[in-house]
């Protein structure tokens, strides 16, 4: 049904967040064939937004592939790439004590990184807002470079404060005091 509204709607713009696993595991409800639909999704996007499992799930690399150094994962962003978006955005790489994201512009050649303290909390969510923020500064004219820092910035932001209440990790963040930080 989302293969059909793709291809029906050519001119609008396609962001595919793969959620297949995470933490160098896949998630139990999936199996290759999902995995392989999944795929075909990412295949007919502008924009993915994988985690790192996910991104090594797309082009078929060890979910446990411990060389993950700087050059390595630019590699994987842009083999992911080559699957069919232009824009490849891989999200909470965990590295020490900080949690990166690796931007990739094909289009551009560009790829950066973006990175904040990891506190060593997770939230339900948060990957859905990091893209939801990314879309709509991209929906507005803002580069995917702006648009990462933006999305990264405010993740770490809510993060940083939900962590100061004692709450359950699959309730997610406390995001609504900080929307008014998306509109400078």
């Amino acid at each position: 049904m989302v293969s059909n509204f793709i291809d029906n709607n050519k001119s609008s713009l396609v962001v595919v967040d793969p959620v297949m696993g995470d933490d160098g595991d896949l998630y139990p409800i999936f199996d290759n064939e999902m995995c392989n639909k999944i795929k075909s999704l990412v295949q007919k996007s502008d924009i993915v937004t994988p985690n790192l499992t996910e991104a090594l799930i797309l082009i078929g690399e060890n979910l446990n592939n411990t060389n993950l150094n700087e050059s390595n994962l630019v590699n994987i962003a842009k083999q992911v790439s080559n699957l069919g978006p232009s824009k490849v955005v891989i999200t909470g790489i965990k590295i020490k004590d900080y949690i990166y994201n690796l931007s990739f512009d094909k289009n551009l050649d560009e790829a950066y990184f973006t990175s904040s303290p990891f506190n060593n909390i997770s939230y339900s969510g948060t990957g859905d807002i990091f893209t939801s923020i990314l879309t709509g500064m991209i929906l507005n004219g803002h580069s995917l470079k702006n648009s990462v820092i933006k999305a990264n910035n405010f993740i770490s932001n809510v993060i940083s404060y939900t962590s100061k209440f004692d709450t359950d990790r699959n309730d997610g963040v406390m995001f609504e005091m900080f929307l008014n930080e998306l509109t400078n």
